[in-house]
């Protein structure tokens, strides 16, 4: 499918006006209205949850964004963490939990470092996303949900499935449409605007001098690095 290229320097929480992040833009105006799983590849600290958050936006959708960072939670606890449980499901159990999955009921759930997440685990999430229907720890009843699913990774996930690190059919029904979040090296021209942008945002009286900008653009690390 051809994609329209917009002639704008920022979307939602974006900016810039290179010809990388305009063909990003198109992208997602294209790709959010519908339920379709989005897969996004970057580097660490590219703004990857960021794109996330702008296909949310535009994505019409009712229901909250639920960020679920697999490479923070405990192993032990992530089925617990996206799928919920219910009371006395375990020792400890004094209440029941959502979990990520229904938190994120008609609307979008945002799963960070999918590479992350434990073999054992990956054939849930796949049946998960197969049939709609979470079953929360304990219980024998599933819930329907109704949940657009994002994931995103700086991994190579296509070598990890070839060393059976991360399972094919669940990457391959993540990567419904996958999308590159480019470094900000590969669109140094955003730079000023970006910077300026953030001046704005942070409410800073302030004007960057040529040296600055010049400084930032020579600058290697990413959006993340350089906002600190």
């Amino acid at each position: 499918r051809k994609v329209a290229v917009p002639r704008q320097d920022h979307l939602g929480e974006l900016v810039g006006s290179s010809e990388r992040m305009r063909e990003l833009y198109g992208l997602i105006r294209a790709v959010a209205p519908t339920p379709t799983t989005v897969h996004l590849h970057g580097e660490s600290g590219a703004g990857k949850e960021l794109v996330a958050r702008t296909l949310h936006t535009f994505s019409g959708r009712t229901g909250p964004l639920v960020v679920f960072d697999a490479s923070v939670a405990d192993p032990e606890m992530v089925r617990n963490d996206l799928f919920g449980h219910i009371k006395g499901a375990f020792t400890g159990a004094t209440g029941s939990r959502e979990g990520a999955f229904r938190q994120a009921h008609t609307g979008t759930l945002f799963i960070d470092e999918i590479g992350e997440l434990p073999l054992d685990l990956q054939p849930r999430l796949l049946r998960v996303l197969e049939t709609r229907e979470v079953t929360p720890i304990g219980s024998d009843k599933a819930s329907r949900v109704d949940v657009r699913v994002i994931t995103a990774t700086h991994r190579d996930l296509e070598a990890m499935v070839k060393t059976g690190a991360f399972r094919a059919d669940l990457f391959y029904r993540l990567s419904v449409v996958p999308i590159d979040v480019p470094a900000l090296r590969e669109m140094r021209e955003d730079i000023p605007l970006i910077a300026r942008n953030l001046c704005q945002r942070l409410q800073l009286d302030c004007q960057m001098s040529a040296a600055a900008i010049a400084a930032l653009q020579e600058a290697p690390g990413n959006l993340s690095e350089q906002t600190t």
